[in-house]
């Protein structure tokens, strides 16, 4: 596994990218871990699968979803009766900001 062995700096650079706090020991511990996952994800790109047809559902089935029914919605002015701070007159919801 060397050279692609995850060392606790790198996993604290993806941690630091995902905005999450890890304690050293976490650190080293999720190096280990995506070390390990690393090192099989190599050992089954090994498998020869030369021979085995592609597969779009492992098991065959297929069917088992129902057909889409149009079927009618909630009146609107009900749900925004409902709604915390929604803007009626407008006929809109108000969700937290997630951008800028």
């Amino acid at each position: 596994m060397p050279g692609n062995a995850f060392n606790p700096e790198e996993v604290l650079r993806i941690a630091e990218l995902a905005r999450i706090e890890l304690t050293a020991d976490e650190q080293a511990l999720y190096a280990r871990q995506l070390s390990e996952i690393l090192a099989f994800a190599q050992q089954v790109q090994g498998i020869d699968t030369h021979d085995v047809p592609p597969t779009s559902h492992p098991t065959g089935v297929t069917g088992l979803l129902r057909d889409d029914v149009v079927a009618g919605s909630l009146p609107r002015e009900e749900v925004l009766t409902q709604a915390p701070e929604a803007d009626r007159a407008a006929g809109l919801f108000k969700v937290p900001r997630v951008l800028g």
